[in-house]
């Protein structure tokens, strides 16, 4: 790259070469024989070793574009370089993204479903409009042929340095999508032009070429989808037998060492104070450039040369030339196919706007009450392509002396903007809308035909200006003809960066000066033909094509943007036919008219004396100027002609460049430093050449005007010189207001800018243009952006239009539209975050896009030293468009945050941009056993412990205390009370299925115990599994072995229509418990031995099974006595949420105590009946399903809540029919009720469900109580009864089954709000309720009877404070008495079941539980009057996920998730090497997966401050969750490592 610029080739050779290219293109010519010549000339002109002959040959094409070269002209310009300015763009990319290619970056390539490819990239296969008119909020850039498809651009000669392999690219298909035959042809020679070896862009995914990223998944249709299958990941492998578990994992692995290479910015070191974590505050660079020039002067522009017979309003001028020369041409119009389809005189349009003045102000509303009077605003809609019913009812209205407020028509009832344009008119008063006939018929209707009111508008009377429609002024009636004064002659409507829209009102005098100083400046004379491309509503078009234009009696040649679109050509061909001295144009108008230009041979620009670029301050609009004189010059199109000019709503025109006679002064130039830009600060560019910004002047101030330019922020002080600020203007030709906002009008219209003395510098206020930029030498202006596309990333300022430009110039574009990029800035993590979204081709595949954002990402990240957070790609013409076609980028933006978007591609980068993260936490050593403890204080707060009730001293009846043995306890009530019913199963229709009295329990566990003695042979103290479903066999079966001296364990029977992955845990947990033999019922042994189940597991290696459906009649021998109440009684075997499989041994000792705590708790008699909606098979579950019944002799209603799938309402409806006062259930249980019975209230209501004698309704849990479902729940349903102090939750964990429960008496359970930010710190500070960053908080259930809890720190093992965070521990009667393994792990087992604290009471044997929580002294009083203790549960240490040396708890990430967007059902989250991993649950349709990436990883940032590493979108019901309704997140994990997840989308974050 470097040495092309060492050694400029001669300009003869560059003409030869570039003869020699055409002859290639056109077919003349070889490859081969080209090849040859070229090598030839080259060679003569720099010797060099043969070997590298053909790569040095490429890196010297010559850098001139095939049409031009046919004229070898050397363009006068005085440019600073022989280049087009927009080549050395393209270049400086190309150049920045070889370097990175040297560091070649793996960013792992997301991967997608299959029928979401498909579905992209076939939809919608038209071609947008590409065409977008540029508006100011538009499609910027969108002329700018940084890197056109058209002949002009360099894409051809991309330097060697990215390419290597080789692929033949052809050319992108033509730019217009209707297309004229022109284009189709010369789409036909640049694709011959472009085969030669183009190789393919870099490799950015390492791995491609070895396994297709997308497995085609075979379709199984038949078999129901069930839930996730994990597991056996070895087993799977891909079409092309690459076992699929290496996938996802190398992506991962990937990712990870992509983001150990080091970042752009360096952390800075930042202090934090004991609590917040502060967020890092951007520190200015020493190093960084600063203004040093001189404070600047304001410059006044010439004086504005009254000419005496100028009119003195423009009403007189239209009354002067409609009078004396009515036949005088004042608008011509055409149709699309580019023929004159009206013509305006002067005549006509004095007469018609009498009549519409007339009528406005005598036919709306009675002679009483006219509708409109003079001084009101009324509406004009008219379209694009009938600008002579626009002018006559804007001078119409000027001779009536109301205010028009020309708006755009709206087409739909929700377009994009249309509504804020009501906001506009309803805040201007407009009731009236004057429109054409065309346009009223085109407007839709109601199903009675008239107009609805669109979403946001004011009611209007929609009134026709048609001259057929209206009555004849009477002969006397004539319009008053003042002077121009300060009344307000018209209000041109601005969209802000917001999508806000504001009026800004300009007076009779500042519209009268106004079009005196473009006359003047613009040398306009008499009967001048002026060719118009431009938008005539508002802005440049307005001024020179409806006003100026009547003030000095010229033509004007209008064309419509609906021809432009059919022939781009069309408004060249206008200027020769018409021998047109003055054009009106865009730069996108300039480069259709490039794209397009090749057949025309008799083009003549030599009439052309000025061409106005309206958007010419854009600074990528000189490109287009460059290359479209370069092609044009031939043509007769002469330098100084182009007059760029900058212009604004508020300010009206800034500067305009004249156009001079002299070709010999040269237009002025700055080439300026990106970097310098971004510090605003003008430097002229260094040698680096990369990152440069060339802008051209936009002339000179106003006639009569004087400007300066302001800090952009802050006070308006004057900039240095070389410095960038707001330009402002004091003239009288400038907006007056923003119509109706006078504050803001203070800001922008009444401006007094100071010197650095602080005096300002003029009596008359200034007004701000919204444009940055400089004063030049020689009073040049320059521009160098504006203020709504300014973002501030990081305290450094970026343009977007020069971002997009960057975009344009990544090679190669065919993958996006050009001209249908957006790019704005949103706000996450306290700093504006850059956001470039852009429309894919329909035929551009997934890997190429890919390829091309990452591109994108890396020349942005070179160019302007910014990192992209977010680069999205669009379907094609999904953006929202404004009505002239451009992107309405307001609404665009909206469409980002809301989540509303619908892209196709998304690259996520927030590693590289998110650099103000706090600094992650070192631990600090915690106390040690030396610190000081004095009785029970620690580092002077209490200790934090507590303690429920005293088991030994509460006196109460308790007749089964007596025995030490449950099997005992059953014996003795089959004796005293044989006919009291214990137990009662409900079917799902809410029926009693079956019932057990105490004597029948006893009866059929004594045949049990006799079938497992004889049958099965077994000894005392033999394991048995029971595998039941939940029912009341399970209960006898669980006496039955402790009449026979068994240990029973209870397991979950395998899911017929999931065998595969039940089996398998059923299997694991008889094999792990040692089981002698498996007791069950007739189906389940069925299926146990089904040829379904020996696919899963061996099924010879079971131990015998008896079903105990055919009892034996006779009764055992004699029963089971166990002597010691130490030994088992049963285990209790459960999986727990990170997948551990642990059995906990039960004593008979802890099992009575359980069922006693329990009774007292909740105050259980033989007279209570009790709603137990639970799974019988481990935890508190298990231990009220089976064993609380016998103990306190109550009834038990089971209901099994695999029931409450075919029936929600069961549970409810069984509680209210049995009159309960105690009900337990599951958080699955809970949920399935809010969700299913939600809308059903009232009905069940009718139906007699009655809640209201529900004391306590528990919820059984191990883990921190989900308050949102709980408080939902007690919402539902407080209208059907339920008191909302009757739900609570318990909590239990393996080493102890229930350490809190509600129970009856006792306060309830309260709630506190803590700082989610401390207690990532593992510290423990509670807020007031709704602060920011606030978690609530639920006690969890009060302490059981004889249960002690104490908190310590899980390290160091030392007691807490109250109110900190720490391990729950507790020591307990009822505690588990170890694990029961096969392998004695026995120093896990010591730890867990035996700890002893490292000091303060370091005798007592303690359990821990593995939860983190704190424990808080209340205001309430407990039973036994002392003040309570609450018991708060944060969540599982082992759950818990340390990143960035804090400590997170997946529920709080999860939570916030799940409130991004509504369609995120469920959400889970775990990391994986240090990176966050969030599954989300996606409802609705897959083309919303896209939408959910940037939200999701925008909200942890903001409200979690981590960055998320990888996003996967799944379908409903992937989620793994287990009985007791939590989610599996290893589970998960270890199925999605495995990749067998089937996700719709999976993003990995840069």
């Amino acid at each position: 790259m470097a040495d092309r610029d060492a050694l400029p080739l001669p300009l003869e050779l560059r003409a030869r070469l570039a003869e020699l290219e055409l002859e290639l293109s056109e077919g003349d010519i070889t490859q081969k024989g080209y090849e040859k010549k070229r090598s030839k000339l080259l060679g003569a002109y720099m010797p060099h070793p043969p070997g590298l002959e053909a790569s040095m040959a490429h890196e010297r094409r010559p850098p001139m574009a095939p049409s031009a070269s046919r004229y070898h002209r050397r363009r006068s310009s005085g440019t600073r370089d022989e280049r087009y300015r927009s080549d050395v763009h393209t270049e400086a990319v190309q150049a920045a993204l070889a370097k990175h290619k040297e560091r070649k970056m793996a960013v792992p390539m997301p991967s997608k479903r299959r029928s979401l490819v498909v579905q992209t990239s076939m939809d919608a296969y038209t071609p947008p409009d590409t065409s977008s008119g540029s508006e100011e909020e538009g499609g910027q850039g969108e002329g700018t042929p940084t890197s056109s498809q058209g002949s002009v651009s360099m894409e051809h000669w991309i330097s060697r340095a990215i390419h290597q392999g080789s692929t033949t690219s052809s050319s992108s298909s033509s730019t217009q999508s209707g297309g004229s035959g022109a284009a189709g042809r010369l789409a036909d020679v640049l694709a011959q032009t472009h085969v030669e070896n183009h190789s393919a862009p870099p490799d950015v995914t390492t791995y491609t070429s070895e396994h297709p990223v997308q497995v085609a998944r075979p379709q199984v249709s038949t078999v129901p989808r069930t839930t996730p299958k994990y597991g056996n990941a070895e087993l799977m492998e891909t079409g092309d037998g690459v076992p699929v578990s290496s996938r996802v994992s190398a992506k991962i692995q990937q990712l990870v060492n992509t983001l150990k290479q080091p970042r752009r910015p360096p952390l800075r070191e930042f202090f934090v104070d004991d609590f917040e974590e502060l967020l890092e505050v951007q520190q200015p660079d020493p190093n960084q450039p600063r203004p040093e020039g001189a404070q600047m002067v304001a410059i006044r522009g010439e004086p504005l040369g009254v000419v005496t017979n100028w009119p003195p309003s423009l009403e007189a001028a239209l009354q002067r030339w409609g009078t004396i020369s009515p036949k005088a041409p004042c608008l011509t119009t055409m149709d699309t196919n580019g023929k004159p389809l009206y013509v305006l005189t002067y005549g006509k349009l004095w007469s018609r706007s009498i009549k519409v003045a007339y009528n406005i102000l005598h036919k709306l509303g009675t002679k009483q009450e006219p509708m409109v009077r003079p001084g009101d605003r009324v509406a004009l809609v008219f379209p694009n392509n009938d600008p002579a019913a626009f002018m006559v009812a804007f001078y119409g209205c000027l001779l009536a002396e109301v205010v028009p407020v020309p708006i755009e028509v709206p087409l739909t009832r929700k377009d994009a903007g249309s509504q804020q344009i009501g906001f506009l008119l309803g805040s201007c008063g407009v009731t009236v809308a004057l429109t054409s006939d065309a346009c009223h018929k085109g407007l839709p209707k109601g199903p009675t035909g008239e107009i609805p009111q669109f979403k946001g508008w004011p009611k209007l009377l929609w009134f026709v200006t048609e001259s057929k429609h209206l009555s004849k002024p009477p002969r006397d009636w004539f319009p008053h003809i003042k002077d121009a004064n300060n009344d307000t002659a018209y209000i041109e409507y601005k969209t802000c960066k917001d999508g806000s829209v504001l009026g800004v009102t300009v007076t009779r005098i500042a519209l009268l000066t106004h079009c005196q100083a473009l006359t003047q400046s613009c040398g306009y004379t008499e009967a001048e033909i002026i060719v118009n491309v431009l938008d005539f509503k508002k802005d440049v078009g307005l001024w020179h094509g409806i006003l100026t234009s009547v003030m000095n009696m010229m033509h004007v040649i209008s064309i419509p943007y609906s021809l432009m679109k059919v022939n781009p050509l069309s408004w060249i061909q206008k200027v020769c036919q018409y021998k047109a001295k003055v054009a009106c144009v865009k730069s996108r108008d300039m480069h259709w008219a490039l794209v397009a230009h090749r057949d025309q041979r008799d083009i003549n620009l030599s009439s052309l004396r000025m061409l106005v670029v309206a958007d010419g301050s854009n600074p990528w609009s000189i490109s287009s100027c460059d290359a479209f004189l370069n092609v044009f010059q031939s043509k007769g199109l002469r330098p100084e002609v182009i007059c760029p000019c900058a212009s604004s709503a508020e300010a009206l025109t800034v500067a305009i460049r004249r156009p001079t006679d002299d070709s010999n002064q040269p237009p002025g130039r700055g080439v300026l430093s990106m970097q310098g830009l971004s510090h605003g600060v003008i430097r002229v560019d260094t040698e680096e050449r990369l990152s440069v910004l060339t802008v051209q002047d936009v002339g000179t101030v106003m006639p009569g005007a004087l400007m300066c330019v302001v800090r952009p922020e802050g006070v308006p002080q004057l900039c240095r010189t070389d410095e960038i600020g707001e330009l402002c203007v004091c003239s009288i030709a400038t907006g007056m207001s923003y119509y109706g906002l006078s504050g803001m009008t203070k800001n922008t219209f009444e401006v007094f800018p100071m010197s650095s003395s602080g005096a300002p510098i003029s009596e008359y206020p200034f007004t701000r243009t919204g444009l940055l930029g400089f004063i030049g030498p020689g009073g040049l202006v320059f521009v160098s952006g504006k203020m709504d596309g300014l973002m501030v990333v990081s305290g450094r300022r970026h343009n977007a239009d020069d971002i997009v430009a960057t975009a344009l110039a990544v090679e190669p574009m065919k993958f996006v539209y050009r001209g249908r990029i957006a790019v704005f800035s949103v706000t996450v993590l306290h700093d504006e975050r850059i956001v470039v979204v852009a429309e894919q081709r329909p035929d551009s595949t997934e890997e190429d896009s890919f390829q091309w954002m990452s591109r994108v990402l890396q020349a942005i990240d070179s160019i302007h030293n910014v990192g992209v957070f977010c680069l999205a790609l669009v379907p094609a013409n999904t953006l929202p468009k404004t009505p002239l076609g451009g992107i309405h980028l307001s609404e665009t933006k909206q469409l980002f945050l809301e989540g509303s978007l619908h892209p196709c591609n998304v690259l996520m980068c927030p590693h590289t941009c998110v650099t103000n993260l706090p600094k992650p936490r070192q631990k600090q050593p915690e106390i040690g056993p030396a610190s000081v403890m004095v009785g029970n204080l620690v580092s002077g707060k209490r200790i934090a412990q507590a303690s429920g009730r005293d088991l030994g001293q509460i006196e109460d009846n308790d007749q089964a205390r007596k025995f030490l043995f449950l099997s005992e306890v059953l014996q003795w009530r089959a004796q005293t009370t044989p006919d009291h019913v214990l137990f009662t199963l409900l079917s799902s229709r809410g029926a009693v299925l079956s019932s057990l009295t105490c004597l029948q329990l006893h009866k059929r566990a004594e045949k049990i115990a006799t079938m497992l003695m004889e049958r099965g042979h077994l000894q005392d103290g033999d394991h048995v599994a029971l595998v039941y479903p939940p029912g009341i066999d399970l209960i006898a079966a669980f006496y039955g072995c402790l009449y026979a001296g068994c240990v029973p364990i209870t397991v979950r029977p395998p899911h017929p229509q999931n065998i595969a992955t039940t089996l398998p845990t059923v299997k694991m947990i008889v094999e792990v418990s040692r089981s002698a033999c498996v007791m069950t019922s007739q189906v389940i042994s069925k299926l146990l031995k089904s040829k379904e189940a020996s696919a899963a597991v061996d099924v010879r290696t079971w131990p015998p099974v008896l079903d105990t459906d055919d009892l034996p009649k006779k009764k055992p021998p004699q029963l089971y006595k166990p002597s010691n109440p130490d030994t088992l009684a049963y285990l209790d075997f459960s999986v727990s949420t990170t997948g551990m499989l642990a059995g906990v041994k039960m004593s008979h000792t802890a099992t009575s105590a359980f069922c006693r705590s329990i009774k007292l708790q909740c105050e259980l008699y033989p007279s209570r009946e009790v709603a137990i909606c639970l799974d019988p098979y481990c935890g508190l579950g298990f231990v009220l399903w089976c064993l609380c019944s016998v103990y306190s002799g109550h009834q038990s209603i089971l209901i099994p809540p695999s029931e409450l799938e075919v029936n929600p309402a069961l549970w409810l409806l069984a509680v209210s029919q049995f009159r309960v006062r105690d009900t337990f259930c599951s958080y699955s249980v809970m949920e399935l009720c809010t969700k299913g019975l939600g809308l059903q209230t009232e009905s069940l209501k009718s139906r007699g469900l009655d809640l209201s004698r529900v004391r306590t309704c528990v919820v059984v849990a191990e883990e921190r109580p989900r308050i949102a479902l709980t408080q939902s729940f007690s919402k539902l349903f407080k209208d059907l009864g339920l008191h909302p102090r009757a739900v609570s939750t318990s909590f239990g964990c393996r080493v102890n089954l229930a350490i809190c429960l509600q129970g009856t008496s006792g306060p309830d359970p309260t709630t506190v709000f803590v700082d989610m930010r401390a207690l990532r710190h593992d510290r423990v500070r509670l807020v007031e309720r709704g602060s920011p960053h606030s978690l609530p908080l639920m006690e969890s259930g009060k302490i059981l009877p004889g249960v002690r809890i104490i908190i310590a720190n899980p390290e160091t093992k030392g007691p807490l404070g109250d109110s900190h965070l720490g391990e729950i521990w507790v020591h307990c009667a009822h505690n588990g008495s170890g694990y029961f393994t096969v392998y004695g792990d026995e120093a896990l087992q010591s730890d867990h079941f035996n700890s002893h604290l490292s000091f303060g009471d370091t005798q007592t044997i303690w359990a821990r539980t593995g939860y983190l929580g704190f424990l808080r002294r209340t205001e309430l009083t407990d039973a036994s009057g002392e003040r309570h203790d609450a018991l708060y549960v944060v969540g599982a240490l082992d759950e818990a996920m340390e990143l960035r040396g804090m400590r997170y708890h997946p529920i709080d990430i999860e939570t916030s998730v799940i409130r991004t967007h509504k369609s995120i059902m469920e959400c889970a989250v775990f990391p994986w090497t240090n990176l966050l991993v969030v599954v989300v649950e996606l409802e609705g349709s897959e083309q919303e997966a896209l939408d959910l990436v940037p939200l999701v990883t925008n909200t942890v940032l903001e409200e979690h401050y981590l960055i998320v590493g990888v996003v996967v979108v799944v379908d409903i019901g992937v989620i793994p969750i287990n009985s007791r309704g939590e989610k599996q997140r290893m589970h998960l994990r270890d199925g999605f490592l495995a990749d067998q997840l089937d996700p719709i989308y999976v993003a990995y974050n840069m």
